[in-house]
């Protein structure tokens, strides 16, 4: 059990929220007023409140995890943050390095969102705008965000998905992208075949976070094929994760 002071009900609340956002597992009732000294009723009423308010929800196991309020509170401190054109600076190298449109995707749910980007100067470009909604299975920020779910875990959202056919490249069979998944963790990396949109190809990287390890983002860019095939995209990937490292240093100025 932590040894914390007792503090204001503001204080719990955010002190629920910090460590649910931190945990890398659904945490129970039971674990929050463990981990805080704080009476099971207390805890209770607390997050129930924080479920009323969309900060906090429960998983399918009835376990606490982040509601849609605190994604986008992250989302916000990330985006408006003070190192936000130091972010862009590194984005911009990296979109001349490679030629084409760059940036940062998160998880939020079971969609990934684009937070940040740097378009290419190509007249033809395909243009996903910041904030858009994109399938996890179908994109390589997705699969690349899946692969780091532990088994269990990985198994059980997969199965919950309904996987459905964007392009005649998107892999609908569950096993398969359970296969997939497994592979993009071990190499580091995960590509987009024209699997979200025809004629697109991606590339993603981690971005890890530098306390813990734990990937909390991922760094992609993408491509008309007619422009760049995946295998000439594909070469570009230790730039892009030398930019990752250098987008973790920023993310731990950002928490210090």
């Amino acid at each position: 059990m932590m040894d914390r002071k007792k503090g204001s009900s503001i204080e719990r609340v955010l002190q629920i929220v910090e460590e649910v956002a931190k945990a890398e597992r659904p945490l129970s009732a039971g674990d929050l007023s463990e981990i805080l000294d704080i009476p099971k009723p207390s805890i209770h009423r607390l997050v129930q409140q924080l479920q009323d308010t969309g900060f906090l929800r429960l998983d399918l196991q009835g376990r606490v995890v982040c509601g849609e309020r605190t994604h986008k509170l992250v989302f916000h401190v990330w985006k408006n943050g003070v190192y936000k054109s130091e972010r862009q600076a590194i984005l911009q190298k990296l979109s001349q390095q490679i030629g084409e449109t760059v940036g940062i995707s998160i998880l939020d749910n079971l969609s990934v969102v684009y937070i940040d980007r740097v378009l290419s100067n190509w007249p033809l470009q395909i243009n996903l705008p910041e904030g858009m909604n994109i399938p996890i299975w179908a994109s390589a920020s997705g699969k690349l965000l899946l692969g780091q779910m532990s088994g269990g875990v990985l198994q059980r959202v997969v199965d919950n998905l309904n996987l459905y056919a964007l392009t005649k490249n998107t892999v609908t069979d569950k096993a398969l992208l359970i296969d997939t998944v497994r592979q993009v963790k071990k190499q580091g990396f995960a590509v987009d075949d024209e699997e979200f949109i025809p004629g697109m190809v991606a590339c993603a990287v981690p971005i890890l976070n530098p306390e813990g390890g734990e990937v909390f983002a991922a760094l992609f860019t993408h491509a008309p094929s007619v422009r760049k095939s995946l295998a000439e995209l594909q070469h570009y990937i230790p730039a892009m994760q030398e930019a990752a490292q250098e987008l973790s240093e920023v993310f731990q100025r950002l928490s210090e």
